[in-house]
């Protein structure tokens, strides 16, 4: 999930050190109760192991900030800089990411010790780092925030694969009906998006510029996994007039019926979810982890559309709501309460009909940060608002996320527009 630097944090150098180790801590109390071996799990090329999303992290903080500015730094292990590189070829080579989970060496011992050592490193640096450094020590957070997330979606995968499956639960779910979907009108006309200054942003939400919207209305909450199985049940993954033509030879190859983690067995349909858990599907709750294809094609057959990432920035600004976060939790969707605008933020990143390309005046930053966003602008949609596994403080109205038309392994649904 790349992104990068805007401009620095004006928090002091006390504040910021304190959210570093908030954050760092925070990331390993999500990986409590994974074993050592749970964390090395690679389930496919697109996910990474938990240990390896540890130690990039770290590796991120040691290479761009304590290696360049930490006076008389030693590095942890000079292997390492190559090892837990991502994809910085101004960096030299690193290894293929489907290969990620064939690592078993260093140990997660050594990888905890690895961040142990560079935390220590940087909050000696914090404490006399001028602007420049304290710029680069934000994004390094935010950057761990995009991996808080990826750890949870790419170990839900890992153990849904995993071929000792749990077994259901014998919990019931509220069957009662959901908040009623109704429509918020947005006039049409010229409106400013981007991100405007004074605070952090990836370099992606900006400039801010001008798009002329036409009038649309936004519903009012996300589409239930109730109202997807309406879609399901009618033969909405065997009707060809509803898809893209890529989508129709996507679902036909991958053989899909139903939202990844979905099971139909004993006459209903269940869900895998964190916990190793296997629970009824909940109609209340927003339909989750479905690719762009299916939400397309949901909405059409809803007589609906996909808002573009333009209308859904004015339409968040008309409707702020929040739903469930990281910080709750829970690691999965929650329903829907009371009426009027709900969800906007959380639960579920909501695709949008838009490829992720470059602003207006968009520049990557310079040196080796600039390969953070610019070079993924190509074959990617954007997705808005965060999930129930997104950091509240890591979330904004100008954040614009990317994946794959394909891809579902992420908390994926769908927000209709018109």
């Amino acid at each position: 999930m790349p992104a990068v630097l805007a401009q620095p944090s004006s928090r002091e150098n006390t504040s910021l050190a304190e959210r570093f180790t908030e954050i760092r801590n925070t990331t390993i109390g999500i990986t409590k109760g994974l074993t050592a071996e749970d964390q090395m799990v690679q389930s496919m090329p697109d996910a990474s192991p938990t240990k390896w999303h540890l130690a990039h992290t770290t590796w991120f903080f040691e290479t761009f900030i304590l290696q360049p500015y930490g006076d008389g730094y030693k590095p942890f292990d000079p292997r390492f800089r190559q090892l837990f590189n991502s994809y910085y070829k101004q960096l030299g080579s690193h290894p293929l990411r489907g290969m990620r989970g064939l690592m078993s060496r260093p140990t997660l011992l050594q990888v905890e010790a690895y961040r142990a050592y560079v935390d220590n490193a940087l909050l000696q640096v914090l404490e006399h780092a001028p602007a420049e450094v304290l710029g680069l020590v934000e994004l390094g957070l935010h950057h761990e925030q995009q991996h808080q997330e990826l750890v949870l979606t790419d170990i839900k995968h890992a153990l849904w694969s995993n071929p000792l499956r749990p077994e259901p639960s014998t919990e019931t779910s509220d069957h009662s009906a959901p908040p009623a979907m109704s429509w918020t009108e947005v006039e049409g006309g010229i409106y400013l998006i981007g991100h405007r200054g004074g605070g952090f942003a990836f370099d992606n939400e900006g400039p801010q510029h001008e798009v002329l919207v036409q009038p649309f209305r936004m519903a009012s909450r996300d589409v239930t996994n109730g109202e997807y199985l309406e879609f399901i049940e009618d033969g909405g993954y065997r009707r060809p007039e509803l898809w893209l033509s890529d989508g129709w030879d996507t679902i036909a190859a991958q053989e899909w019926n139903a939202p990844l983690y979905w099971e139909h067995h004993d006459g209903g349909w269940w869900q895998f979810v964190h916990g190793m858990r296997l629970q009824r599907v909940n109609p209340l709750e927003p339909v989750c982890h479905i690719s762009y294809y299916e939400a397309d094609a949901y909405a059409r057959w809803r007589g609906a559309r996909l808002p573009s990432e333009q209308e859904w920035e004015v339409a968040a600004a008309r409707m702020p709501s929040n739903g469930t976060f990281l910080e709750d939790g829970v690691f999965h969707p929650q329903p829907a309460r009371g009426e009027g605008a709900q969800q906007m933020f959380g639960d579920v990143w909501q695709w949008t009909a838009s490829p992720y390309i470059a602003y207006p005046g968009f520049r990557p930053a310079k040196g080796f940060l600039g390969e953070y966003n610019g070079k993924f602008m190509c074959n990617q949609l954007v997705l808005r608002g965060g999930s129930c596994v997104t950091p509240r403080s890591h979330i904004r109205p100008t954040y614009r996320n990317f994946f794959p038309p394909h891809a579902r392994w992420q908390f994926t649904g769908i927000r209709l527009a018109q």
